[in-house]
């Protein structure tokens, strides 16, 4: 797992940020600012934090820079994402079979000291 990458993302002023990026095709801190309730410096920051792992990335395009998504690293970042959910699922049903042989067994137990 890339802990930098699930860092950046772990924001969710970040992730707002890139489905802005997504669904607009590409943004400037200034534009991007004028649609979430943070400051332009602090969108400005944010995408420093994004673009340094590899999830936007920027052209200068007169005085602002405008950033896009990077698709292949974002596909990345889902895969990721599905291999955690996919373990966790996995755990959880051993977890719960678990419990209900536990379960099980009180209940043989309760069952035979009614008899």
């Amino acid at each position: 797992m890339d802990d930098d990458l699930w860092s950046a993302v772990g924001d969710p002023t970040r992730r707002r940020m890139l489905d802005l990026l997504l669904s607009e095709g590409g943004g400037t801190a200034t534009s991007l600012s004028e649609r979430l309730p943070v400051t332009r410096q602090a969108v400005a920051k944010h995408l420093v934090v994004l673009d340094r792992v590899g999830l936007v990335h920027a052209t200068t395009v007169g005085r602002e820079k405008q950033f896009r998504v990077d698709r292949a690293q974002l596909a990345r970042a889902v895969a990721q994402l599905a291999e955690v959910g996919a373990a966790w699922d996995a755990r959880l049903q051993r977890i719960k079979r678990i419990a209900e042989t536990i379960q099980r067994g009180k209940d043989t137990k309760n069952e035979t000291e009614k008899k």
